[in-house]
């Protein structure tokens, strides 16, 4: 079966559902191998959890406005 991961922050559920729907239909027509063969999985991590620049991701992001 293949297996498609992603790895971002926080997602709400609708995003999720449509992450979900839209790998697994282009992977399906990229590769010809039926949706129903994939599996999705969804990791969704802290930003203290990430760093870059020897800085908390979270620091870095709320430096630039971001959330």
């Amino acid at each position: 079966m293949p297996f498609i991961k992603l790895e971002a922050g926080k997602i709400d559920k609708e995003k999720k559902e449509k992450l979900i729907n839209e790998f697994t239909r282009v992977a399906s027509d990229i590769l010809g191998i039926s949706e129903e063969a994939f599996i999705v999985l969804i990791k969704e991590n802290e930003m203290d959890n990430w760093g870059t620049g020897g800085k908390l991701l979270s620091k870095v992001l709320a430096e630039r406005g971001n959330k």
